[in-house]
């Protein structure tokens, strides 16, 4: 891991032609290397006459302080961890847009680290990690950040965490989080009213809250409607793109078809899309199609996507700011995100033969 800060030592005396050390300040300045050390973490105990000639010093001489060094001394590191198993990928990087938008014009970094949640070593693997970055917090992604136990040893080691999810996961202190089952329910009313009754579910992988909680919004607006769901318009999909395209042509092939159908994810949306061109189907003629997550994917196909748009660019910028909020005075960022419908070109009234 490359240090944040620039090459300059904290410890040890000058060398002709290097950079300027935390000692060389103390000696221009007339003070000891902790009073340097408290100015450089920005401590209340000294007085402001003290400060300004440390700073003086600090300006002289051009020394850029080791913020890696610096971290470390205090205990952790000027870095945001961002843990995740996550097969999509327009999604991870929203959220890690979202990180960088919170920690610009910080000091702060951010650190990506990939894990299989299905490895018995996960919670080795994640510990060891986070003992060997001293990170100053981490946020935690689903399906992982829904282990309580995964959260339970970010406390225990003293890192700062946030869990985001499609439901409430823990104390807003350490998470944010959407209504992924409301959301839905809208986008499944939408198809509904549009005269639509045989709709078909691209579900999303088993153990993933937010295919549990999407799958519920989807049956609660199908049930307050009076409208079947049979088993067989139930296709089981793993959030990829290629997860689509199978569990479309097997909704597709059904007798008789749906005039509709609904995926978890704007990649598999994007797959039923494909499987409906293979069967030389119109969309949304002959097929109405609604995604979720409102990826770039979704304005990107043809039809553009109707989908629900999860905010996860602005879930990723609340949980950093909810990580750097104990050094903050900003108000707290909120715990909850609504999802919204987005109408595009992908859905049609049903058109009901004479």
């Amino acid at each position: 891991m490359a240090a944040l800060g620039s090459g300059s030592r904290e410890s040890g005396g000058s060398v002709r032609g290097s950079s300027p050390t935390i000692n060389d300040v103390a000696r221009v300045a007339g003070v000891s290397k902790k009073t340097v050390s408290r100015v450089i973490n920005d401590s209340p105990l000294l007085r402001v006459e003290t400060r300004q000639r440390v700073e003086l010093a600090i300006a002289e001489l051009g020394f850029v302080p080791n913020l890696q060094a610096r971290g470390l001394a205090m205990g952790h590191n000027s870095l945001i961890g961002l843990i995740h198993d996550n097969p999509n990928s327009q999604m991870v990087l929203g959220v890690q847009q979202g990180i960088l938008e919170a920690i610009r014009d910080t000091d702060f970094a951010l650190v990506v680290r990939p894990v299989d949640r299905g490895s018995p070593g996960m919670m080795d693997d994640v510990r060891r990690f986070l003992e060997r970055q001293r990170l100053f917090g981490v946020m935690l992604l689903p399906p992982i950040s829904e282990n309580d136990l995964l959260a339970r040893h970010c406390a225990e080691l003293g890192c700062r965490y946030v869990r985001m999810g499609s439901a409430r996961l823990d104390a807003d202190a350490h998470c944010v989080s959407s209504n992924d089952a409301e959301a839905v329910a809208a986008a499944t009313r939408h198809l509904i009213v549009r005269g639509h009754r045989r709709i078909g579910l691209v579900a999303g992988p088993h153990g993933f809250r937010s295919a549990k909680e999407r799958r519920a919004g989807f049956e609660a607006a199908l049930n307050e409607a009076n409208v079947a769901l049979p088993r067989s318009l139930i296709a089981q999909g793993d959030y990829r793109f290629d997860s689509g395209v199978i569990a479309g042509s097997r909704l597709l092939d059904q007798v008789p078809p749906p005039t509709a159908i609904f995926a978890c994810n704007d990649e598999m949306a994007a797959g039923v899309l494909h499987a409906a061109r293979q069967r030389d189907l119109a969309v949304p003629r002959d097929l109405s199609i609604i995604g979720f997550d409102d990826t770039p994917i979704a304005a990107h196909v043809w039809p553009p996507l109707t989908t629900v748009r999860w905010p996860i660019q602005a879930m990723g910028q609340a949980a950093a700011r909810k990580l750097l909020d104990g050094s903050s005075d900003a108000p707290a960022p909120p715990s909850v995100f609504p999802s919204k419908l987005i109408v595009r070109g992908s859905v049609a009234d049903l058109e009901v033969g004479p």
